[in-house]
């Protein structure tokens, strides 16, 4: 499958067959990226059987933690020990955790294999990037970043589809099971691609760095998901988690600076074009999941659309992403990377702008269009900022540049999702209390109780109220003089909220274009196929 190509880098001849390895990469991109989404689709019919409804976040956050703790922690190690050994690894334990929670029979295991699952994830997300930036310089490596990003963006769309036809023609388990025969030809074509890595004398591993990175992201990430929601913010729980991570994020920043093999050299976040970059990834993330998360909620609550029509709203996106993807790894060259990310936050901005316009009148239409610009905007940004990283450093580091570009843009999205959503709660508060709350004063006394039932929500959790927009069925068991009534105040409320998510997201968006002004001129190479370490490196002016 394709011509042999030997790469000399650093004792590792890097691979036999490109095109055997490529076909590897791709298998396990798509069945990686897949995972997630399908497993959100299947959630309901797991609760179902399993039980534990008041746990079924934990499925999400579970995996969440563990495979951003590893990301960088694995861009190392493949530096350190190769990439085929690393990969492989990574594969083997997202399969085997993948059939544990096929044959799980309580949602507490479930959550445990999954958090396993997480570290196969984890370790997978960054290879296959680092791979191609081994294979590739110049312009086949813009082009297959592109490829591969649009693969990612694909198994978004698709995903819920697939997970749907697996849940209803089988059963839940084969969202895991589905894993395993594709997951080893993955294995199979990787390992025959790869070479193994030939060290050069003892290797040290950064015990101390992988330690306080685990424990300083785990409790950063836990903090960011149960504030406001599991704890209230001030309690001690939170705080405890919060000042948990500092102590152990200086701890890493310390130990970084002093040991010879680091996890994330600090080191490199004195060179510009590493700091931007990710500063920029960082910002686009968290402006991101306005739309991510927040679009379907305003189709189906404002709109309403059907849960799955609302979901065909992020089709355009997905697909206008994975065409800019391609299309960018190719123009890059002419206009320059600086110019195309600017470009892209730009656009990107332009389309979160759009967001903030959307009302009660606004056409499934309209919002499509708007996916449309802000897919547009994230395809022209995303794949060249790995690009760029990856040209901007010396081949013996490509591991950890790599895998700290996929970090921090975790890392963002989870502030994105804490951020926006107390933004909404904060928002939804202060607008029930001004417009509903009067309203509800002035019902007869028939409708006291569910009067306290709605106020308590108004306080404790506004966002709840706007599940009665989603559920027909709830709807119904309203009186329809009450509903006539609140119903409109709600729309009002939601749209309102939506507007400041959409509009702070769109401050962030605007402060990552901003940040572009600082990108340094990089010089992209033209060439074709990677050269041995130490070789006409580009650089960064």
């Amino acid at each position: 499958m394709g011509e042999p190509l030997k790469l000399e880098q650093d004792g590792q001849e890097m691979t036999k067959h490109r095109g055997m390895l490529i076909a590897g990469l791709i298998i396990a991109m798509l069945f990686g990226a897949l995972e997630g989404t399908i497993v959100g689709t299947a959630m309901p019919r797991i609760v179902g059987e399993l039980g534990g409804l008041g746990y079924m976040t934990w499925l999400t956050t579970a995996y969440m933690l563990t495979s951003t703790a590893v990301v960088p922690i694995a861009g190392k190690l493949a530096d350190l020990l190769g990439r085929r050994v690393i990969y492989v690894t990574g594969l083997i334990i997202f399969m085997v955790s993948s059939a544990l929670c096929g044959t799980t029979d309580s949602m507490t295991q479930l959550i445990v294999y999954r958090g396993i699952q997480g570290i196969g994830g984890g370790i997978m997300m960054p290879m296959a990037m680092i791979i191609i930036g081994d294979l590739f310089t110049g312009k086949e490596r813009a082009k297959w970043q592109g490829v591969f990003g649009g693969l990612y963006g694909l198994a978004s769309v698709i995903g819920p589809q697939i997970g749907g036809w697996i849940v209803d023609g089988l059963n839940w388990r084969w969202v895991f099971y589905i894993n395993l025969p594709v997951g080893i030809i993955a294995v199979i074509f990787i390992a025959m691609g790869l070479n193994k890595h030939k060290t050069q004398g003892p290797v040290k591993f950064d015990v101390a760095g992988m330690f306080t990175m685990i424990v300083g992201v785990v409790s950063l990430l836990l903090g960011l998901s149960f504030g406001g929601s599991e704890y209230p913010w001030l309690s001690w729980q939170i705080i405890g988690l919060f000042v948990l991570a500092v102590i152990a994020i200086t701890a890493f920043i310390v130990i970084e600076s002093r040991t010879e093999e680091a996890i994330l050299p600090v080191r490199l976040f004195k060179n510009r074009t590493f700091t931007v970059l990710n500063g920029i990834g960082f910002l686009m993330s968290i402006g991101m999941f306005g739309a991510i998360i927040f679009v379907p909620l305003f189709m189906q609550g404002v709109v309403g659309v059907s849960a799955s029509a609302s979901g065909t709203i992020m089709t355009p996106m997905m697909i206008t992403m994975i065409i800019a993807s391609i299309i960018g790894g190719q123009i890059v060259y002419k206009i320059g990377p600086k110019v195309q990310i600017s470009i892209g936050m730009i656009v990107m901005a332009a389309g979160f702008l759009l967001l903030t316009t959307m009302s009660i009148d606004t056409t499934k239409l309209t919002a499509t269009l708007i996916m449309f610009v802000i897919g547009l905007g994230m395809g022209l940004v995303m794949p060249i900022l790995t690009l760029v990283l990856q040209e901007s450093f010396p081949k013996s580091e490509l591991g950890v540049v790599t895998s700290s570009s996929q970090f921090f843009r975790s890392i963002g999205g989870t502030f994105g999702m804490t951020i926006l959503g107390a933004i909404m709660n904060h928002k939804s508060n202060s607008q029930l209390t001004d417009t509903l709350v009067p309203v509800l004063q002035k019902l007869p006394e028939q409708a006291k109780e569910l009067v306290a039932k709605f106020t308590e929500m108004i306080h404790t959790n506004p966002q709840g109220l706007y599940t009665f927009l989603f559920s027909p069925e709830a709807m119904k068991e309203m009186p329809a003089e009450f509903l006539k009534i609140i119903a409109p105040i709600l729309k009002n409320s939601l749209v309102s909220s939506l507007h400041s998510v959409y509009l702070f997201a769109l401050i962030f968006i605007v402060l990552g274009a901003v940040l572009t002004v600082a990108v340094p001129t990089i010089k992209l190479t033209e060439r074709k196929k990677a050269e041995p370490a130490g070789k006409s490196e580009p650089a960064a002016e």
